[in-house]
């Protein structure tokens, strides 16, 4: 979220953040977001209502793009439908591998490490109803390193994961792209 505001603030992406809506009330990324002054506003999601409230504000705001960083709520069909290809969701690791439920963070990283993987990365890619199985617009590749911990190549793979958002958002927002199977293909 904040490397999305860096990059707008410096003239990387032609965009403004309309709101960063926040699942998780008192969480660090609701503090980082007021800090940096951006429009926030929490919609907690163990309250009944979640769903309903959540569709409502995006209706209202109607961005061109939504962008789940970070955002772990699963999201209901209605909103799939009013925004479809236009939720983007950035994943720890090079889907279609490590992803689906469960997959997020830390665990993400020590799976990729069990495994014996010489590569991870980041997936950013568009939100369908299956997890991390919609439509890839961006990879980026990461070496895992001999001594490499999950949170050694989380750092690597954080910042690998905030380049190529500013440049998918960029491309997204100044490129013609059609989505093609399992693919977003830009002209």
């Amino acid at each position: 979220m904040l490397s999305i505001q860096e990059s707008i603030n410096r003239g990387a992406i032609p965009a403004t953040v309309l709101k960063v809506i926040i699942d998780r009330p008192n969480s660090i990324a609701e503090t980082r977001a007021r800090d940096q002054g951006m429009p926030v506003q929490v919609i907690d999601r163990k309250d009944q209502f979640f769903r309903k409230r959540l569709e409502d504000e995006l209706l209202k705001i109607n961005p061109d793009f939504i962008v789940l960083a970070g955002f772990l709520s699963i999201l209901p069909d209605s909103i799939l439908d009013n925004f479809r290809h236009r939720i983007i969701n950035t994943h720890p690791a090079l889907l279609p591998c490590f992803g689906g439920m469960g997959m997020y963070g830390l665990r993400v990283h020590r799976a990729v490490i069990e495994s014996g993987a010489r590569y991870s990365g980041c997936t950013i890619h568009l939100v369908t109803g299956e997890v991390d199985g919609g439509p890839i617009i961006a990879q980026s590749i990461v070496e895992v390193k001999d001594n490499d911990t999950a949170e050694s190549l989380s750092d690597r793979v954080k910042e690998a994961e905030h380049l190529l958002m500013t440049e998918t958002l960029r491309k997204l927002l100044t490129s013609d792209y059609a989505v093609s199977g399992k693919r977003v293909v830009f002209s």
